[in-house]
């Protein structure tokens, strides 16, 4: 039977989900924490000390969870990533997307760099300029998202709306992430979720939430929905230009027409998208997976 590493500090559903998928194709699936995990450079030993993993290192990883931490702690587990990668085992999704999704910064520069239609952002660590930016898109009629760089579900995240909004301007370890609000089209607040594996949109859903932040998380509603073929084509391009085996990719509609990326995520969850969907994202993802070992 072969040997997968799922890395992941809470396994919860998502990880029961891969767990069965993988034992259903003749693979044994062990949790690994990448806080547990060790480079060590030692004649008779392997170069990975993975618990669980101490004779032989696993056939193939998939990352569902990287944990936080200094700037010190996040390189080491990124460099566990790329040390496996190197090795020649699969990692889903590897380091390098990771590391691209994670900091929203480098996204807005790859989706813009790819010609991608994602809001005008701006990143930086100079506060006078920061609130000189904001004052400017204000007095022109646009509202600003504030984000860490770093985050997930909404944490965080302020929406802009006034001048004296301004004084509650926050940096995330003395950066600012400054990204121009989009007014979606129709009523009250939604968006869409395209999930993309490799190279290939398996489901879609719109979510439509009570607060203008869409998270299933913050009790967004959701319903299956059909892509348009652009809407589509810009999630695929959107994957692949963050080199991604598979990514949930959020997309909002613009009032005025058009699409905006606003986020392409390389750990996404699927639990909503799934219940409303019909299908097996766990299965799908694991097969694709697998492909990469034949």
């Amino acid at each position: 039977m072969g040997r997968i590493a799922i890395f992941t500090d809470d396994p919860g559903w998502h990880g029961k989900q891969l767990s069965l998928a993988f034992l259903a194709r003749g693979y044994e699936a062990t949790y690994v924490s990448l806080t547990e995990c060790r480079i060590q450079l030692q004649n008779q030993l392997l170069p990975l000390y993975i618990p669980n993993f101490e004779q032989a290192l696993p056939d193939a990883v998939f990352v569902r969870g990287v944990p936080g931490g200094s700037l010190e702690e996040v390189v080491l587990y990124l460099d566990i990533l790329h040390a496996l990668k190197i090795m020649g085992i699969p990692v889903y999704n590897d380091g390098q997307a990771v590391e691209r999704s994670v900091d929203k910064g480098m996204t807005s520069f790859l989706l813009q760099k790819a010609k991608l239609p994602t809001p005008e952002t701006w990143v930086l660590r100079d506060r006078g300029v920061a609130l000189q930016i904001a004052e400017q898109q204000l007095n022109q009629g646009h509202q600003l998202i504030s984000k860490p760089i770093f985050g997930s579900q909404g944490e965080g995240i302020r929406r802009i709306e006034k001048k004296t909004d301004l004084l509650w301007l926050s940096h995330s370890h003395g950066v600012y992430y400054l990204q121009r609000f989009i007014e979606c089209a129709g009523e009250g607040y939604s968006d869409w979720r395209v999930f993309v594996v490799h190279g290939k949109v398996i489901a879609t859903m719109q979510r439509h939430g009570v607060h203008w932040l869409n998270n299933v998380a913050r009790g967004a509603s959701c319903r299956q929905q059909q892509a348009s073929e652009q809407m589509a084509e810009i999630a695929i391009k959107a994957t692949a230009a963050l080199q991604m085996n598979y990514a949930g990719v959020d997309i909002i509609c613009r009032q005025e027409g058009g699409y905006q990326v606003i986020e392409v995520n390389s750990i996404p969850a699927w639990k909503g998208l799934e219940r409303v969907c019909g299908i097996k994202v766990a299965e799908i993802l694991v097969d694709d997976l697998l492909s990469q070992l034949k």
